[in-house]
């Protein structure tokens, strides 16, 4: 009987497509992929540290799959098993810890799978995580994950990143290109670019720190590899995404209009006690050329509320300055310590509540600001890449610019894209549509 295996992932799209590749290395090894909810002989999980919630669900899912199976054999693997691998090996059931330069190694710590009293750990020193491992993810089959980056270099306060996967290194503008080339070829038609810190693409290329490429180079070359329909960029800094990018995304025949760009806080006074490397204007004039070469474009935010030293004027700083500003939605954090992090230790720690009250506020200008984005798309002529899940009946998928529809469940739409018209808002704020013609690409 083949030995089964199932995977769980915490955290970001890296992580799904690092989950992928570490899946990858157990079916060679002759192992049958089977879901979490499923009887396993053993069950690995890829764990984040971004937020104190993605610590604590760890253990959670240790007893969902000891529930399932109390004799499988239990894996940690990731940033949180990176940053405290005996926290980890500590929780009851778990056998395993690996952290962030033997996770891509985890069958080579695998005999026999029994079960062991106490969860052994293997990890390094993050300063040996100096070396580039490629992966991607195809979680269904019309979207992946390309991982092209991992690590950083920047030293925001409040961050545990460069401390769980080490200094910034890229892969080889080769590899990637052959990647996109191998993932178009199994039929998926979008490619999500995505790393920690996208736009420091090139840096540690051929294991130095010089850049060797850049990522207008990186996203240049990806435009012309054949099979590929449309190519997404992940989360990318706003003093990394240059003019020069935009304007070649609004020119592009793959890259669609939709950027995500972090912000973290629309006061500069925040800004500079988190050693973010830009203020507020840089920001918005990256907006606004956006805007002038990409009228429909979804440009989504990430943000910070409750950083130590956030008063309620920082707040409403940042809540005035988000208002004004034309972006499609916002991704809200609420601030949560991480040890060994400088802004641990810093004064004007804000309540709960208070942090609370304020994600609140800005959860709920996002809702406003993705409907009035919907709101200006009705009536255009778009192109639907239609999902393959029938979620209580209907079918959804999303426009070149991250535009959300839906529409009674069709199974022949299952990965095709369509040129649709935007015609209405549903009660779930969603997008109708109607059909203009035959499909774009099967």
């Amino acid at each position: 009987m083949k030995k089964k295996v199932a995977f769980y992932t915490l955290g970001c799209k890296l992580n799904f497509s690092e989950t992928s590749t570490i899946a990858r290395s157990f079916a060679d090894e002759g192992f049958d992929r089977v879901d979490f909810s499923e009887e396993a002989d053993m069950y690995v999980i890829n764990t984040c540290s971004v937020t104190d919630n993605a610590d604590k669900k760890f253990k959670t899912i240790v007893k969902k799959a000891q529930k399932i199976n109390p004799d499988a054999f239990i894996a940690a693997v990731g940033c949180y098993a990176q940053l405290k691998p005996e926290e980890l090996a500590d929780v009851d059931g778990v056998d395993l810890v690996l952290g962030a330069t033997e996770k891509f190694k985890i069958t080579d710590y695998i005999n026999d799978l029994t079960k062991n009293d106490h969860g052994k750990v293997h990890s390094c020193e993050i300063a040996d995580a100096d070396f580039y491992v490629g992966s991607y993810a195809i979680g269904d089959r019309t979207r992946a994950f390309l991982k092209v980056q991992d690590g950083c270099d920047y030293k925001c306060t409040y961050c545990t990143i460069p401390l769980a996967r080490g200094i910034s290194r890229s892969d080889t503008l080769e590899n990637v290109l052959k990647n996109a080339a191998d993932i178009s070829e199994q039929g998926i038609k979008e490619i999500v670019l995505t790393g920690v810190n996208i736009g420091d693409y090139g840096k540690g290329e051929f294991g130095n720190k010089k850049h060797e490429h850049t990522f207008l180079d990186l996203v240049t070359a990806l435009d012309d590899v054949e099979g590929i329909h449309r190519l997404r960029i992940s989360s990318i800094e706003p003093n990394l995404l240059k003019n020069e990018t935009i304007e070649f995304v609004s020119q592009s025949k793959t890259f669609v209009p939709h950027f995500h760009i972090p912000l973290q806080s629309g006061s500069d006074d925040l800004l500079k006690l988190m050693k973010r490397r830009y203020m507020t204007n840089l920001y918005k004039e990256r907006v606004a050329k956006i805007r002038e070469v990409m009228p429909n474009c979804c440009v989504g935010v990430d943000v910070i509320v409750g950083f130590p030293g956030e008063t309620e004027e920082h707040f409403l700083e940042t809540y005035h300055f988000l208002n004004d500003l034309d972006v499609s939605y916002l991704h809200v954090f609420t601030y949560s310590e991480r040890d060994n992090t400088p802004a641990a230790t810093m004064d004007g720690v804000v309540s709960n509540k208070v942090r609370s009250k304020r994600s609140k506020m800005l959860r709920g200008l996002s809702v406003k600001k993705r409907r009035a984005f919907y709101e200006s798309q009705l009536g255009n002529e778009l192109t639907v890449l239609f999902e393959g899940e029938n979620k209580e009946g209907y079918i959804h998928g999303f426009t070149e610019n991250y535009v959300k529809v839906k529409s009674p469940w069709n199974p022949e739409l299952v990965n095709t894209l369509h040129q649709v018209r935007l015609t209405e808002i549903d009660k779930d704020g969603l997008v109708r549509f109607e059909f203009v013609n035959v499909q774009v690409e099967a």
